[in-house]
């Protein structure tokens, strides 16, 4: 397997980041967050999504095949945002997601400080954002639309040093 991580830009690229979200999601939310919320995220709804916010999108590719997705940004001056990181749940554990956060914690090295929310029971993510320096810090929001909470993660670059 040969990963390549790069900017989105092609309709396949765009068709197969939302086939990601849409696969991602119905296996690692599944009994984590409300069924008929699940139900209602289609693999077109992903589509139109992929569509609609196509900025700061990495992808993992091997060939033309989009194995999994990062989605970055900034929540202010001295803060970046990891807002999204899915990975196929046939690529779990082999690296992919390891190359997609290397290379998101790389777009936003000019932030001193990273944040992240992941779903409070998702301990595979959470386990994941600890091997890579991100720690609670005890901000905890309800999501009442997915029947779930989220907490919110650190990465504070300045206190590393």
């Amino acid at each position: 397997m040969e990963i390549e991580i790069k900017k989105m830009e092609t309709d396949a690229e765009f068709k197969g980041k939302a086939h990601v979200h849409w696969a991602t999601w119905h296996a690692a939310y599944t009994g984590l967050i409300d069924q008929a919320y699940l139900d209602k995220l289609t693999p077109e709804k992903c589509e139109e999504i992929a569509y609609r916010w196509p900025d700061n999108i990495l992808i993992a590719k091997d060939g033309e095949r989009i194995l999994g997705f990062l989605g970055f940004g900034d929540e202010d001056a001295d803060t970046g945002v990891i807002f999204a990181l899915y990975v196929l749940p046939e690529f779990w554990g082999t690296g992919v997601g390891q190359k997609l956060m290397e290379a998101g914690l790389t777009k936003l090295s000019a932030y001193p400080k990273l944040t992240l929310w992941v779903l409070k029971d998702n301990a595979r993510a959470i386990r994941f954002y600890e091997k890579n320096g991100f720690r609670a810090d005890g901000e905890e929001k309800a999501l009442p639309a997915l029947g779930a909470s989220e907490i919110r993660m650190i990465l504070n670059r300045e206190a590393d040093k």
